[in-house]
């Protein structure tokens, strides 16, 4: 696990355009350039920073995660909203549990008081990941988005970093 530099770009790239392609992961509905995606991590700083993990062997990206101001409003200060993905071929090895508890200690050190997940409703193995990580399903935004010709629902889930066990 290590911060994210801009020369991972590609990489994270490769990771999230596959989401943005092919699954309701990700609402975004265009592919992020390589430009865009080198000025995403360029924006990424102190506790909104980006976060990588590496095969040991070889060094390869297998996923990523950050945190991010929840609402624009001064009173949500306190909240941020995480992102996890995890590579296609790299499911499975608990990846994303490790991703997930890095950014929520982070969060933790950084001060915050809740960490937000807006997690596509069907999407059972990160709502799982959530909830073992300490989330709990606070409530459904129904036919919020709509993606490959479908209405789909968000769950929200919420995890209070005084209540987590770390």
């Amino acid at each position: 696990m290590r911060l994210a530099t801009v020369g991972d770009a590609e990489a994270i790239r490769s990771i999230y355009n596959y989401e943005v392609e092919h699954t309701t992961a990700t609402f975004d509905l265009v592919p992020r350039s390589l430009e865009e995606q080198r000025e995403w991590l360029s924006a990424r700083s102190g506790a909104f920073s980006a976060i990588v993990a590496e095969d040991d062997a070889s060094g390869q990206v297998l996923g990523f995660a950050s945190l991010s101001p929840y609402k624009e409003r001064a009173a949500y200060r306190t909240s941020v909203e995480d992102s996890i993905y995890v590579r296609r071929d790299s499911h499975g090895r608990g990846i994303g549990t490790v991703l997930l508890n890095h950014v929520l200690d982070l969060a933790a050190d950084s001060g915050f008081h809740a960490v937000m997940a807006r997690i596509e409703a069907s999407g059972t193995a990160s709502r799982a990941l959530h909830a073992t990580c300490g989330f709990e399903l606070v409530g459904i935004e129904r036919e919020i988005g709509r993606k490959f010709n479908r209405w789909l629902d968000v769950a929200l889930m919420q995890c209070l970093l005084h209540e987590r066990q770390r």
